[in-house]
């Protein structure tokens, strides 16, 4: 590993805007309360960082609760829920569905990216394909450096992120795990305390990867509309050509409307891949 360092800021960008892009950079992010270091490195496609880490283990996958589970035809370019919006990002090969407009979600222009910064600000995560939750509601941040469209009052975000080749499936989906809860719950000034479950194995709607879970608690509340608490859920899978792509959604929790348990199942029980 070289360099040590965090994410510190949260910014909005376009596609359309270049952004330098250290593609051998690797940057360290210490999962804070069990000890552990997530480590990211790698360039998505676009020449945005892209998050991958070394060390975890494998066991199984979050899917298996057959009640909530999506209908088939995995890569149905229609929603698999009646009344939801379908989201897609070809590039990281992932095609999801979320609610409906009268439920409160919002999926955002594919060109729209939401990224997490470094001291230099350059993007160190970068998620793209991305649909938000309840926007506009508190919007007080538990990172007050979060720009752009970060801390605007979304209770949760998903999105798709990736393009490099280094480290595991196994690594990968647990830093998109515990990256993203570090920089959306408080980043470097207001480092959340972080709990990263293993890499499990996910085989679900046509994806074949790992899957992990990060627990988030939050130490920086500067108003109730902070959560004291969050989720991320991520899925890693590697394309044939060997570059690895990930799926991920961060939520609130222990706030009015947060979403449940069973709510982010269902969401994650439509992610497939695209017909592309």
């Amino acid at each position: 590993m070289s360099r040590s360092m965090f994410l510190p800021h949260l910014v909005s960008h376009r596609q359309s805007a270049p952004i330098p892009s250290p593609r051998r950079k690797r940057t360290l992010l210490a999962a804070v309360g069990i000890g552990t270091v997530l480590a990211l490195s790698g360039c998505d496609d676009d020449g945005k960082t892209a998050d991958k880490d070394t060390g975890a283990a494998g066991s199984k996958a979050p899917s298996g609760d057959a009640s909530s589970a999506a209908p088939s035809s995995p890569s149905a370019d229609e929603p698999l829920h009646s009344g939801w919006q379908t989201q897609s990002m070809p590039k990281h090969h992932f095609r999801y569905d979320v609610p409906g407009k009268t439920a409160e979600w919002k999926v955002l222009d594919k060109g729209t990216a939401l990224s997490y910064t470094g001291k230099d600000g350059k993007p160190i995560v970068v998620m793209t394909g991305t649909a938000n939750y309840r926007e506009g509601g508190c919007a007080s941040s538990p990172n007050p450096d979060a720009i752009g469209a970060a801390g605007k009052g979304q209770l949760a975000t998903v999105g798709t992120t990736g393009g490099g080749k280094d480290g595991t499936l196994q690594e990968n989906a647990r830093n998109w795990a515990g990256n993203w809860g570090f920089a959306a719950y408080g980043g470097e000034d207001h480092k959340p305390k972080i709990k990263v479950s293993k890499a499990e194995p996910y085989r679900h709607g046509g994806i074949e990867g790992y899957t992990a879970t990060a627990e988030v608690t939050v130490t920086h509340r500067p108003s109730s509309c902070v959560p004291p608490k969050a989720v991320v859920h991520s899925i890693a899978q590697k394309l044939p050509d060997g570059t690895m792509h990930g799926w991920v959604i961060y939520a609130d929790q222990g706030v009015p409307h947060a979403l449940k348990d069973a709510d982010i199942k269902k969401i994650m029980d439509t992610v497939r891949p695209t017909s592309g």
